[in-house]
């Protein structure tokens, strides 16, 4: 008998295509960088796809986003993918577009090295994994950091010379005027906002001034007059905007600058850089006498509340401690004729519209406190101990939570309006009354 076997086909196994992903990048987001970035992805969707032994993974772009910023998303969005074994390789134009951060460059290439994905730069032809890759990318990386250097300084006394002329630049933006790249003209509808809060602000014109900036802000939410971009109003908007020079027609310019080129940090300008002052840059909202009026009021404010405050500072034994959970901002301490009571920092600030949580008085708080750990009375450095946090899930009740962990929570009763009356609001309610009776009495 002879032997015989059956061989099965075989076919010879495909190459394994490597995965290639490309890179771009523009820095300014005007029209024609961005048809520019449009090219660069077309360019290297075809240049990936020509290669037969490449797999086309992709193009990753940034719009106008500088190579001296590691927060790129797209670039970001690479990384990740690399990271997660979807890449073999990746093109991009050139180092500068990768990153003109030398640091930041050779810490990725060195990162993708170790994962085996390599980077290939095609102006200067060069794929990091080579042997003398790194070398050569060192060399040209810092030269393309000290172009970045040499260009924002450019940059910069180009700037400088406008802000010397009295040219308004940076002026991009700014509530109650509509600005464009040739004009600066007054929006009618929201100066008509902008003299409305200055009249609240001044009042009747005294040193102390009209309406805060928080019953301000309030009373704009209320009539549905919406902030910049359609925001809302809070004080902290209020006050710059009546801090703002740019609404009497004059411009402070040089508020701030680029504390280093690599991250264009903006920090402000308190003495570090000379400062200009131009007049009659664009038209006015606001009078200079008015603008002047306000700031008055603005810093007898300041300093009648920075002395109370330095008076006042104090941390008690609750601070930090209470949680709203309505909107998640901590309880604060306010005093009410002699009264201390604990309220949810939203409310004090933008009113009940905005959280209706309600206060909790400060006897009560303890009271409730003293009853849960178990004491005879309040102990400031046992409460500090024990209890984590407080948090007011509804109104007449406290969670407290432990630092062990566990909660315990409890429900808590109004107190008359007879027991919340201490000896002096007694004696306060009793001469205002005598005070009334004796001016019915001279005025029959």
């Amino acid at each position: 008998m002879r032997n015989i076997k059956k061989l099965e086909p075989t076919y010879p196994k495909p190459p394994s295509r490597k995965r290639v992903a490309a890179y771009a990048r523009v820095s300014l987001a005007k029209e024609a960088m961005l048809q520019s970035l449009s090219a660069q992805i077309s360019y290297y969707s075809a240049f990936i796809q020509r290669h037969g032994e490449w797999e086309y993974a992709g193009v990753y772009a940034d719009e106008a986003l500088t190579g001296t910023k590691e927060n790129r998303p797209e670039f970001q969005r690479l990384l990740a993918d690399c990271r997660a074994g979807k890449i073999d390789m990746v093109v991009t134009k050139s180092i500068s577009r990768f990153a003109r951060n030398t640091v930041t460059m050779l810490e990725t290439v060195r990162e993708l090295k170790l994962l085996g994905v390599d980077v290939f730069f095609e102006r200067e032809n060069i794929y990091s994994i080579s042997g003398d890759g790194e070398v050569m990318l060192t060399i040209l990386a810092s030269y393309a950091q000290e172009e970045s250097r040499s260009a924002s300084e450019n940059v910069k006394w180009r700037i400088r010379k406008r802000f010397e002329k009295g040219d308004p630049v940076g002026f991009t933006a700014n509530y109650g005027y509509d600005i464009s790249k040739d004009s600066i003209v007054i929006n009618e509808e929201q100066a008509v906002v902008v003299r409305m809060i200055f009249a609240d602000y001044l009042g009747d014109g005294t040193p102390t001034g009209g309406m805060g900036v928080t019953l301000i802000a309030r009373k704009l939410n209320k009539m549905g007059i919406p902030a910049y971009n359609g925001g809302v109003w809070h004080s902290s908007v209020l006050t710059a905007l009546l801090k703002n020079e740019k609404l009497t027609g004059n411009s402070l310019l040089q508020k701030s600058f680029v504390s280093d080129y690599l991250t264009k940090r903006q920090v402000r300008n308190i003495g570090q850089l000379p400062q200009y002052y131009a007049e009659d840059t664009h038209p006015a909202i606001i009078d200079q006498a008015t603008f002047e009026k306000a700031q008055a009021i603005m810093a007898h404010r300041a300093e009648h509340f920075s002395i109370r405050k330095g008076s006042q500072k104090k941390v008690y034994p609750f601070t930090g401690k209470i949680v709203c959970e309505n909107c998640g901002t901590n309880y604060q301490r306010k005093t009410t004729l002699g009264r201390h009571s604990w309220q949810c920092g939203t409310f004090l600030k933008h009113g009940k519209d905005h959280c209706p949580a309600k206060q909790v008085p400060e006897g009560t708080l303890m009271s409730v406190t003293t009853e849960v750990l178990g004491l005879v009375e309040f102990n400031a450095d046992v409460f500090g101990t024990r209890i984590a946090q407080i948090r007011v899930p509804g109104a007449n009740r406290l969670a407290f939570v432990f630092h062990d962990g566990h909660e315990e929570e409890r429900v808590w009763l109004d107190r008359s309006r007879a027991e919340s009356w201490t000896d002096e609001m007694r004696q306060a309610a009793g001469e205002h009354q005598r005070r009334i009776a004796a001016e019915r009495r001279s005025n029959p």
